[in-house]
């Protein structure tokens, strides 16, 4: 069995003329919690993460979590580094919201949080109302964005969209617009394509927000590799190197340039 690590997150904090406690703290509150784990966690590729799980307990509200040791030490990093630079501006995207949503929830209700990891049981990060963990503004412009993948879904209730599972980035939802897939008569799931994209990206880390990707391009991609034609083309570029001696080569180069 996977060894595992625990998260709390304590909330301190009243409610009227009471001190929180699990049997005054709302639901909603709760939810809102949960919400924003995951994505501290685990950011990115969701689909194959370990899993999660949830208690609460006294101690004036205390959310606990349990899942696999290797997400407890990344994440056990990431709340040093936070409260070292005093920044989420170098955080993954999601992570980075997420922490900007407890921060909101902290102005809010006038609440603290104390976030801490059972790695460093004596460190904690807090976030409270006179904090001021997010994003630095302005650092996010549009950009395209090539993907590769199977598209597995393609729909969608409120916006229509495609879902493309890409071995770099996870699985991607990407908006299309009700006219793209309308117009589509070929079956478009379980193929491999290439899609061209709009979306927002950071320009200090170089980040994509992939919940603002919109379809630009879908493109057929079968990749296909063929070692015989490989061979042939190293075979040719042997001959042309066999009367070449590399070190003068360089020397040319280089302009007689000696490192």
């Amino acid at each position: 069995m996977d060894k595992i690590g625990e998260i709390e997150i304590r909330v301190v904090g009243t409610l009227g003329n009471n001190q929180l406690s699990p049997e005054n703290y709302d639901i909603k509150q709760i939810a809102a919690i949960l919400q924003n784990v995951e994505d501290l966690l685990y950011p990115t590729n969701k689909k194959d993460r370990p899993i999660i799980t949830y208690d609460l307990q006294e101690g004036s509200v205390r959310h606990i979590f349990k899942t696999s040791i290797q997400a407890v030490i990344g994440f056990s990093a990431i709340l040093t580094q936070v409260e070292t630079n005093k920044s989420i501006d170098f955080l993954e995207l999601k992570t980075a919201l997420a922490l900007e949503n407890i921060q909101d929830l902290a102005r809010q209700k006038d609440y603290e949080f104390q976030i801490k990891t059972s790695l460093k049981e004596d460190y904690e990060l807090t976030i409270n109302p006179s904090t001021r963990f997010f994003r630095t503004e302005n650092m996010w412009v549009v950009a395209e964005f090539y993907f590769y993948g199977i598209l597995r879904d393609a729909g969608g209730k409120s916006k229509a969209n495609i879902h493309l599972d890409t071995q770099d980035h996870g699985y991607l939802s990407i908006e299309t617009g009700e006219a793209f897939l309308k117009e589509r008569e070929e079956n478009l799931l379980y193929k491999r394509y290439g899609v061209r994209a709009s979306g927002m990206q950071n320009l200090e880390t170089g980040e994509v927000d992939t919940k603002s990707l919109k379809l630009l391009e879908l493109i057929d991609y079968e990749p296909k590799f063929d070692p015989t034609y490989l061979n042939t083309l190293i075979q040719k570029a042997k001959r042309s190197w066999d009367k070449i001696n590399p070190d003068e080569w360089l020397v040319d180069l280089r302009g007689e340039y000696e490192a």
